[in-house]
């Protein structure tokens, strides 16, 4: 007999060979509330601006004010509707965007603000709240997927943990993690100048062979059989889903999605040779094999100091937009003609925005008063701006929404609605979201 000191050895042994697979929650079990809806084909693309992104550069510009700054704003495809010159793909498709540009939160620290947008809630107390990607899994998700429900492309997680985990749903609700900027190792360029983007833990650790691998799996199959029937449900449960589904991934042919290599040159090109605009065509192959949520970050992984702008802002901002406009406008263009994008739906969003004036260091500093977000693609009506900004940008005029709306807008736009409910380990349910969604931007 087996003693659990021998088998957690064992296990830590295995955790090598896989590569340290159990951090990371893969298979999400569908939720009982939908288990009868399987014809829901339903997918979420979150871009996360990491380090605060400024709206005054780029959807809310103030040309005739002060504040403006260096950059021009141009018309975009819908009259009225105005964006900064550095995106003009995506101001040539802009019917399918609609700007919240009334965004104001009360998060000003970089930590806090990214729990509070990436959950819907304040960051305090003793609930651990999932981060929205976790959660929209946990109900658009389907049992029997070859494929996680939630990856993540190219994270930087430093700011705050927490946010982007699964919370009370537990690991099984958690992202992969794909190419992740706070991990050395998860990414680097390949002769031709694309980041190699990693799977996290999904190849086998340097010196174990195929066949090595499979005797210790044979081993471990064992052991968890018998120490399962004596511990069916909590941890150990939980453990063994995270590992069946890292094996089972690790052998099909469903990781052959994260091989961007098999596309075309000219299309590759056009996402861009960067860590956003890459994650942003895996997206795409990630939702044609019925992902349903991914999230690319644009930021921290870009280089230098990402969206953190509080010095030398335009040069910075000029360079992430173009990363941005190649990146989204091609995903979006690359949905639609697979016939995708209607049932894609997109938000764009930092953890806050930044200061309207322009400081001594030619920089904007944290902003969360009066500040924009994105939606677009599926569930959403586009080509409008809903709210407003004073002239000097410093104050919401009206349409004032918060992170709670934000986030009840893109579940009801999902078509899951802002009513349904997550049940947390103690049985008792919880919103997904507690806003009220803005009615105006639902098609």
């Amino acid at each position: 007999m087996t003693t659990p000191f021998s088998r957690r050895r064992l296990l830590g042994s295995l955790a090598a060979g896989i590569g340290g697979i159990s951090v990371s929650g893969w298979f999400p079990a569908l939720a009982a509330q939908l288990a009868e809806q399987k014809e829901r084909k339903r997918h979420c693309i979150l871009l996360w601006m990491s380090g605060g992104p400024t709206q005054t550069d780029t959807w809310d510009m103030k040309p005739n004010h002060e504040n403006g700054g260096e950059f021009k704003e141009i018309q975009t495809a819908s009259p009225g509707l105005r964006f900064s010159e550095h995106l003009p793909k995506l101001a040539a498709q802009s019917d399918k965007l609609a700007v919240m540009r009334g965004l104001s939160t009360k998060e000003g620290d970089h930590g806090r603000g990214t729990y509070l947008m990436r959950t819907g809630r304040v960051p305090m107390g003793p609930i651990q709240y999932p981060c929205i990607g976790s959660a929209l899994a946990n109900q658009l998700g389907t049992f029997d997927a070859g494929l996680p429900s939630f990856v993540s492309v190219g994270p930087y997680r430093a700011f705050n943990q927490d946010a982007f985990g699964a919370g009370f749903l537990g690991p099984r609700f958690g992202p992969l993690i794909v190419g992740a900027s706070d991990i050395p190792g998860s990414m680097s360029n390949d002769v031709d100048g694309y980041p190699e983007l990693r799977v996290q833990g999904m190849n086998r650790s340097g010196g174990i062979t195929e066949a090595r691998m499979e005797k210790r799996l044979k081993m471990w199959k064992g052991l968890q059989s018998s120490f399962l029937a004596k511990h069916k449900a909590g941890a150990a449960a939980t453990q063994n889903t995270v590992y069946e589904g890292a094996v089972r991934l690790m052998n099909s042919e469903d990781a052959k999605a994260f091989d961007l290599s098999d596309e075309p040159e000219a299309l590759r090109e056009a996402y861009g040779k960067t860590v956003f605009g890459q994650g942003c065509l895996m997206a795409r192959r990630l939702i044609e094999r019925g992902v349903s949520f991914i999230e690319v970050s644009l930021g921290t992984n870009s280089g230098g100091i990402g969206w953190d702008t509080h010095s030398d802002n335009f040069t910075a901002v000029q360079r992430l937009s173009t990363d941005l406009d190649n990146g989204w406008a091609t995903l979006m263009t690359d949905l639609e003609d697979r016939g995708l994008l209607e049932s894609t739906t997109i938000l764009w969003m930092g953890e806050f925005g930044r200061t309207p004036q322009i400081n001594d260091g030619a920089g904007r500093d944290h902003f969360p008063a009066a500040w924009s977000a994105v939606l677009a693609g599926g569930g959403i009506a586009g080509g409008q701006a809903y709210g407003s900004t004073s002239e000097d940008g410093m104050m919401v005029k009206d349409g004032k929404i918060a992170a709670e709306d934000l986030l009840a807008t893109l579940v009801e736009a999902t078509g899951v609605g802002s009513d349904a409910m997550l049940i947390n380990e103690d049985g008792r349910p919880i919103p997904i979201a507690e806003g009220t969604p803005v009615k105006e931007v639902l098609a």
